[in-house]
């Protein structure tokens, strides 16, 4: 079987969220199982693909609408990554540092439809001309979501209608919605199917996708259910394509997340050594950003953004700094930029409790998890949420709100087996008791070794899930 993910983004050549972890991952996982599973990005102007060497495999030229644009497909030499690696260079369009966005105004690019409507016609139009075409192509998000529209609708690409496709929603809340008058840049096409393309007097790529893909999944069945009353206008879509949808959640990749083996933390450790590693990678941390490391440490990391709950963090935090309770707060992640305003603030008002770092630091991410004693989020949407998984494989707490992947992947400890601490509602006073809650367990210290054992012996790979995906591709095969 040969599967081909196209994908905005794959980590580590280039993320800005968890659909870089799971490209970065799931491609691994099914390559050593069903023989061949490639992934299929553009070639962005960062310092990875600038240090890592990449094979011509094809140079061509298509169309977008009445202008030609040339493009390279090329193959990262080395497979170091554990799977084919292709980028697509685009000149003019990904030559850029930022993937989706100005890195200096934080603003989407001008051209944002040009861009990735040029990347997915240039993937199809390298796959049209292959003698051994893809058994199963796998999109994920709107960014590809236009590739299964083209593949069964434009003239251009009849030659591919055959094979089965996958749309993956990582986030609903993204749809790549543009004016009806950008159809025109896209092969030719029946008019007459025009609808395929529209969703609410737009072109909405996420939807068209939806329409004409074999298969829509998404990362976790709590999530599934959920995109059928909140996804953000295409409620109605999902509700009627529900005979092709199905969840599957997440994995995390092992081998990149694993205390034992990780070079980005200061002190690595195993589930034996769980006290021990988590003491002095705790004690690493807080010499960092000069806290206490006697005093619970309960951190954020992701996007500052409003799906992601980081509005709340401020309120939140500061109901505790500003009491009688000894607490750290740790948070690191970059968006909105009156968060960034906020936690600078408070970076100066509660020296010795606070540090925000205000960037994207992979390495320090590793450190954080590593050293929390718990992780906070409470995210108004959350698909899958790979970062409850990371914590735990290191032994942190998790602190999340109930909804989503979060549902499906961290039971709370007032359940029977229960490992985690989660509320329902998002609003101050239940996320507030939450993260009392955590700093009671803090001061039950046995209870709380047990709950680090606990976590650390969960299986979270992407083993399981990726079999689910195996199963999958090959009920779209035998169709």
């Amino acid at each position: 079987m040969n599967v081909f993910h196209l994908s905005a983004e794959c980590y580590p050549v280039a993320k800005v969220g968890g659909l870089a972890d799971v490209v970065g991952a799931l491609p691994k996982y099914l390559h050593k199982k069903i023989g061949q599973a490639s992934v299929v990005m553009p070639k962005y102007a960062n310092e990875w693909i600038a240090e890592h060497t990449f094979e011509t495999v094809l140079k061509g030229t298509a169309p977008l609408g009445d202008w030609q644009f040339e493009f390279t497909i090329q193959r990262e030499v080395d497979g170091i990554l554990g799977f084919p690696l292709y980028v697509v260079d685009i000149p003019g369009r990904f030559d850029r540092p930022g993937i989706y966005t100005d890195a200096e105004t934080g603003s989407s690019y001008w051209d944002d439809f040009e861009r990735f409507a040029s990347f997915q016609i240039a993937v199809l139009d390298w796959m049209n001309g292959m003698e051994e075409k893809p058994d199963i192509i796998h999109c994920h998000d709107h960014h590809t979501g236009l590739v299964p529209f083209m593949m069964t609708q434009c003239y251009r690409y009849m030659d591919l209608k055959h094979i089965p496709t996958a749309l993956t929603v990582h986030n609903a809340e993204y749809h790549g919605s543009y004016s009806h008058e950008k159809s025109h840049k896209l092969p030719q096409f029946d008019e007459r199917n025009f609808g395929l393309l529209d969703w609410d007097g737009q072109l909405n790529c996420l939807a068209a996708g939806l329409k004409t893909c074999w298969q829509i999944t998404t990362v976790s069945k709590s999530y599934m259910k959920e995109l059928s009353y909140n996804s953000n206008g295409l409620e109605w879509l999902f509700q009627n394509e529900q005979q092709k949808s199905r969840g599957i959640i997440n994995g995390i990749d092992t081998e990149v997340w694993n205390p034992k083996t990780d070079s980005m933390i200061a002190h690595s450790y195993d589930k034996r050594k769980m006290a021990e590693g988590k003491r002095k990678n705790k004690k690493v941390l807080c010499e960092q950003f000069g806290l206490d490391p006697q005093y619970p440490t309960i951190s954020f990391i992701g996007r500052l953004v409003h799906e992601k709950g980081a509005d709340l963090l401020p309120d939140l935090f500061q109901t505790f700094l500003e009491s009688e309770q000894s607490v750290n707060f740790v948070v690191l992640g970059t968006g909105d930029r009156e968060l960034h305003h906020q936690f600078e603030a408070m970076n100066n008002r509660f020296v010795g409790y606070f540090d925000a770092t205000l960037d994207y630091n992979e390495s320090l991410a590793h450190q954080i998890y590593a050293g929390s004693d718990f992780m906070i989020m409470p995210s108004r949407v959350e698909p899958c949420g790979l970062n409850q998984m990371y914590c735990m494989r290191y032994g942190t707490v998790p602190v999340v709100r109930n909804i989503g992947g979060l549902k499906d992947t961290v039971k709370d400890i007032a359940l029977d087996g229960g490992y985690g601490i989660t509320f329902n509602d998002f609003a101050l006073s239940p996320a507030r008791e939450a993260v009392q809650r955590a700093i009671d367990l803090f001061q039950d210290g046995r209870t709380m070794a047990g709950i680090r054992k606990r976590i650390m012996n969960l299986d979270f790979s992407w083993n399981a899930s990726a079999k689910k995906y195996i199963t999958m591709y090959d009920e779209l095969i035998e169709q």
